[in-house]
């Protein structure tokens, strides 16, 4: 049980005020209570096995709203933020906190900072922003978000100076990993000042890469939208001969893109994904496998993931790790798609062997469009949880999904391992199944 993950939250005091809920819903306000857990692991018989008690497993706190609060909404303001790249959602999420603080609560003071964590400090000079339910009325019907982004590291002293100076209470940070590790950064320097300001993070990835988040928001927008492009890669590659319908999909680290994608739209032949080693060449590599499906069926169509293949980005024999790197402090990636486009061609016509390589990229029409109704409720959700939860003085902390219930994750814990497709699930081999495609490693 020592290498158990941490899911205590911490909280900036006891909570006595009574809910507004309370007089607004009565009995159907759902109130949630403090010892509602969800389990880490639901297959626990061998820890029971072992004696343990049951309420010394380890669980998630599960989120919702709680009878009592902590923060008195008369006399209450938030602060709302988006950072990182573009996602479907963003708009809905911002559009969610903004209408439960001022219906669920009634707090009238709301501020969204543009431009992501610019947007708390001087030198910037970006406006903030007065967030009302009409100023966010049909903004879920648009991509992007109303708040604008950046990326890149901010001094989190400046950021709770801003705070302070505006007395705000709660700070919402919609965002991906080093979004997180900002709004850690910030929590950790309210407490270090005693002050009592909640910090919640509502996680944002498109890759559907965050910990204890079993979907971000935007994912299933994502690869949704991600299928007109291996329908359009599959109507090319069918349209010449020798045609091969190549598409690069987002996924910095892991491939839940390609792989969901892939299964919406059963017509791809190969799925390369960060989690899986290939080989190019040699009897079983891609090319040769290429060959085959070729010589088989004339098409082919090739899903991959931003981040699978950076091994074959060598020098003298070794691979080359870029030190460059993005505001956010990403690793600047080799672009696979690219690679893979030439290094096709260039194999088959030493070949002798005519082929036709369509490559799609769609990234930013995948990350820009508006959310799909699914991920609109989803997105909805999220937001109140959030709400509900900084209410209850909960900090430093995200709103996490987990065994199909919302709960609340320490941010620490989330952002210290990043998921990852699972080579022995059944995800990976339903996308062997659908497409297939035999293993490209020649050993």
């Amino acid at each position: 049980m020592s290498d158990t993950p941490d899911f205590s939250i911490k909280t900036l005091g006891k909570c006595t005020i009574p809910s507004p809920m309370t007089e607004d819903y009565g009995e159907y306000a759902c109130f949630v209570s403090d010892d509602n857990r969800v389990m880490y692991d639901v297959l626990v018989s061998d820890v029971i096995k072992r004696g343990v008690p049951p309420e010394q497993l380890p669980a998630l706190e599960l989120a919702g709203p709680r009878a009592k609060i902590y923060f008195d909404p008369s006399k209450t303001r938030a602060g709302i933020v988006t950072c990182g790249g573009l996602c479907p959602g963003l708009n809905n999420v911002v559009q969610g906190i903004t209408q439960c603080l001022h219906y669920q609560y009634g707090i009238r003071k709301v501020y969204g900072f543009q431009y992501g964590y610019e947007g708390f400090i001087p030198k910037y000079k970006h406006d903030v922003l007065n967030l009302t339910p009409e100023s966010v009325d049909g903004i879920h019907e648009i991509g992007g978000t109303i708040l604008a982004s950046s990326r890149g590291e901010q001094n989190p002293e400046e950021i709770v100076d801003c705070l302070d100076r505006m007395d705000i209470n709660l700070l919402f940070t919609i965002g991906g990993d080093g979004t997180l590790r900002g709004a850690q950064a910030i929590a950790k320097e309210v407490a270090k000042r005693e002050m009592n300001i909640s910090v919640v993070g509502i996680p944002k990835t498109i890759d559907n890469d965050i910990s204890f988040t079993d979907t971000s928001f935007g994912f299933q927008t994502a690869f949704s939208t991600a299928i007109e492009a291996i329908r359009s890669a599959h109507t090319e590659a069918r349209g010449a001969p020798n045609g091969i319908g190549l598409v690069k999909l987002m996924g910095r680290h892991s491939g839940f893109i390609a792989c969901f994608a892939t299964l919406a739209l059963p017509d791809v032949n190969f799925v390369i994904i960060p989690e899986i080693p290939f080989e190019l060449e040699g009897p079983k590599g891609l090319y040769k496998s290429l060959q085959k499906r070729l010589e088989r069926r004339g098409h082919a169509v090739i899903v991959v993931a931003e981040g699978a293949g950076q091994h074959l980005f060598t020098s003298s024999g070794k691979t080359v790790i870029s030190k460059k790197t993005d505001a956010s402090g990403n690793v600047k990636l080799k672009d696979i798609g690219a690679y893979l486009r030439d290094g096709i061609g260039e194999w088959f016509k030493e070949l002798g062997m005519e082929v036709n390589v369509k490559y799609i990229d769609p990234s930013y029409i995948i990350r820009s469009v508006p959310a799909t109704p699914i991920d609109s409720v989803f997105c909805g959700r999220l937001a109140s949880h959030a709400v509900h939860a900084a209410m209850t003085g909960r900090t430093e902390m995200l709103i996490g999904n987990w065994k199909r219930s919302f709960v609340h994750v320490p941010i620490q814990t989330a952002i210290s391992a990043r998921k990852k497709v699972d080579l022995n699930d059944g995800l990976w081999r339903s996308v062997l199944e659908t497409t297939g495609q035999p293993s490209l490693i020649n050993s």
